[in-house]
């Protein structure tokens, strides 16, 4: 990723981000203030990675080799009044049962009763996309009126020319209709001003007045060139 590129967006307080705390229970959530935007995705999709990039952060987000190992809602303070949030992975198979079923409530919580949320990044591999805990938490976010945008990450594992026809058939899903979708690499920054600009609109002040309604269609990123 070119960071000298005079053309690229970056919202300035993404590099200010700093741990705050971790949470596995609603009530030990921060003051319902401000605003803040949440990552979500299944486990292994490259969510902590995208944490880590679209920051500038080596570590922020640490990056477990053991799928699932996120238990708890970690918080990140940006610029007073503002958070990211990483919501726990879900949908791998060796986390124990029980583990699962209180994640299920904790996340109903925050995306339901959240007053501060602004919208849901929610990161899919673009090899893998689309599975049924995808088309759930989608399905229940635009149930409590949460705006979407997904991030279909690991695109530098495809073709350019693959990866923009499965972002097409995934557009054409009649559940996907109507919810922000762009192409996306963490390991070389494909994509990354597109996801500056979502979040920095989520988050700026005018955004606190008024939730803004996702736009059906995203382009695709204006820059182009391969992962590795």
């Amino acid at each position: 990723m070119d960071h000298t590129n005079p053309n690229s967006f970056r919202f300035a307080p993404l590099r200010r981000a700093a741990y705050r705390l971790s949470v596995t229970q609603a009530e030990q959530l921060p003051a319902d203030d401000g605003v803040e935007v949440a990552f979500a995705g299944r486990s292994n999709v490259g969510k902590s990675s995208t944490l880590n990039m679209l920051t500038e952060r080596r570590a922020l987000a640490r990056v477990s080799r053991t799928p699932g190992r996120t238990q708890a809602i970690n918080i990140f303070d940006l610029d007073p009044g503002q958070r990211l949030v990483d919501l726990p992975g879900y949908g791998y198979a060796k986390v124990p049962e029980a583990l699962r079923r209180s994640w299920g409530p904790l996340l109903e919580q925050y995306l339901r009763r959240r007053g501060s949320l602004r919208g849901l990044i929610l990161v899919m591999d673009i090899r893998h996309p689309y599975g049924p805990h995808d088309a759930d938490l989608i399905a229940f976010a635009a149930g409590c009126g949460r705006p979407v945008h997904v991030l279909l990450n690991k695109t530098d594992k495809l073709s350019r020319g693959a990866a923009i026809q499965e972002m097409a058939r995934l557009r054409r899903i009649p559940e996907l209709r109507g919810v922000a979708m762009q192409l996306f690499s963490a390991q070389s920054g494909l994509g990354i001003d597109e996801l500056h600009e979502r979040i920095a609109t989520w988050l700026t002040p005018e955004a606190e007045k008024k939730p803004p309604a996702d736009a059906g269609a995203n382009s695709e990123p204006s820059k182009g060139g391969e992962d590795s």
